[in-house]
């Protein structure tokens, strides 16, 4: 694959100029394969970023895994290395070391150093951005590194890196064009990020066939949720159990529960000792920008979360009727066009009242007028704008003149993370 041709930034370019970069380096957005960026990061030197690696992969709840793994390792004590994607509001929210993000100038010199690496070799933005990312970690030798997987697992940028515990969170159909439109087939790209005599675990309620088969196959050891752990939750506490530990009146937590036990699951494999009270600390921390983030304007509570897929939706829909029971729902959706339109809209039906489409302006994103057919929505109880920003614009007056006069209001923002961006900026007065 040829390089478009282009002058690199010097060391003390801005941080906007090497994106601006990195995004025309490369002919195409997403190219699967790990021959190239495994050759630059050797060349850089990054396949070790840290002591231990832990690598997560999964089509929803990558980020609240990583959180959790973050958080609890941090208030045990250990320096932690994490990269995730994609960003919400800016760069720089992929790199934290030691729970703290790092200034532009770091990020240049990372890019730097791996413009230096990778000897005219043609890679995408997030390689780029991946290889950059170890590079940051490398320099700081946390104990830890979580890395998110970006798309995929076995063929994604991440698994250049040996995991000594690899995760799995969930299997859903999402990204079809390059995982495959079956569970199966997906579970098996997943699981690729698993290492021969490391352990493997999954936080799959339904497992695939194909994940057992990947470990099996790779030489993996299977640590199966529901098998070889467990939790219980009750009205005010939750409790976790495997073969070795037993935790109770363990917190309830403000991201996804099953990812918590998922995550606790992943230290228990590392030879690191945690407390209970560490993990009690770490899972009342976690929380995520864009994850059932909470907000209010003028008077009209809003809940923002980046859910983009059936699955991710029908933990959304259980999440307002356990939460917000006794609101009326404004939905306001942006979404890319690649995704399944009708099974989001069919998971969140029982809960909007009413619908506000915004158009998307990004790559790939879905005009409104597109959404309300493709999701199959009743069109009197839909309404179309041209931006994400009109349409919560609108759906936050409407709330208001129902909280006048008939109760409680939600604006519920959703859709993409690019929705979840354009709303958190229109917050801020951007």
């Amino acid at each position: 694959m040829a390089e478009i041709s282009s002058s690199a930034p010097a060391v003390t370019a801005s941080l906007q100029e090497w994106l601006t970069y990195l995004e025309k380096l490369h002919p195409k957005n997403i190219d699967m394969g790990l021959e190239r960026v495994a050759r630059v990061a050797a060349n850089a030197g990054v396949l070790k970023p840290a002591a231990l690696v832990i690598t997560v992969s999964g089509t929803n709840g990558k980020g609240s895994t990583v959180c959790y793994l973050e958080t609890i390792l941090q208030a045990a004590g250990y320096t932690t290395g994490v990269y995730t994607s994609p960003h919400i509001t800016e760069y720089r929210e992929r790199v934290r070391v030691n729970a703290q993000e790092l200034p532009d100038s770091e990020h240049v010199k990372a890019f730097h150093a791996i413009e230096q690496a990778r000897n005219n070799t043609s890679l995408t933005y997030f390689e780029f951005g991946t290889l950059a990312a170890l590079w940051l970690m490398g320099r700081q030798s946390p104990d830890v590194a979580i890395l998110e997987v970006g798309l995929g697992g076995r063929l994604d940028a991440v698994n250049c890196v040996d995991a000594d515990v690899a995760v799995v969170t969930s299997i859903g159909i999402d990204h079809i064009a390059f995982l495959g439109n079956n569970r199966e087939h997906i579970g098996y790209e997943k699981a690729g990020i698993a290492r021969s005599g490391k352990p493997l675990i999954c936080g799959e309620a339904s497992p695939t066939a194909s994940i057992a088969e990947s470990a099996e196959r790779i030489g993996a050891k299977l640590y199966q949720v529901g098998r070889d752990f467990h939790r219980t939750e009750y009205d005010e506490s939750w409790s976790y159990r495997s073969q070795n530990t037993q935790l109770n009146d363990l917190p309830l937590p403000k991201l996804p529960l099953i990812n918590a036990s998922t995550a606790i699951a992943a230290i228990e494999q590392l030879p690191l000792p945690v407390s209970l009270s560490a993990i009690r600390e770490g899972i009342t921390q976690a929380s995520l920008p864009g994850r059932m983030q909470p907000d209010t304007v003028n008077g009209i509570e809003v809940l923002l979360d980046v859910a983009h897929n059936p699955q991710a939706a029908v933990y959304a829909s259980r999440y307002l009727n356990k939460f917000y029971p006794q609101h009326k729902i404004f939905a306001v959706v942006g979404m890319l066009s690649d995704k399944d339109h009708a099974g989001v809209a069919n998971a969140l039906s029982s809960q909007a009242s009413a619908w506000y489409l915004g158009s998307l302006s990004e790559p790939r994103g879905e005009t409104a007028d597109n959404l309300v057919i493709n999701a199959k929505l009743p069109t009197e109880s839909c309404y179309l704008f041209e931006s994400v920003e009109q349409a919560f614009a609108a759906a936050v007056t409407a709330a208001q003149q129902w909280q006048m006069n008939d109760g409680k209001a939600l604006v519920f923002g959703f859709g993409s993370f690019y929705t979840v961006a354009r709303i958190n900026a229109y917050l801020k007065g951007a």
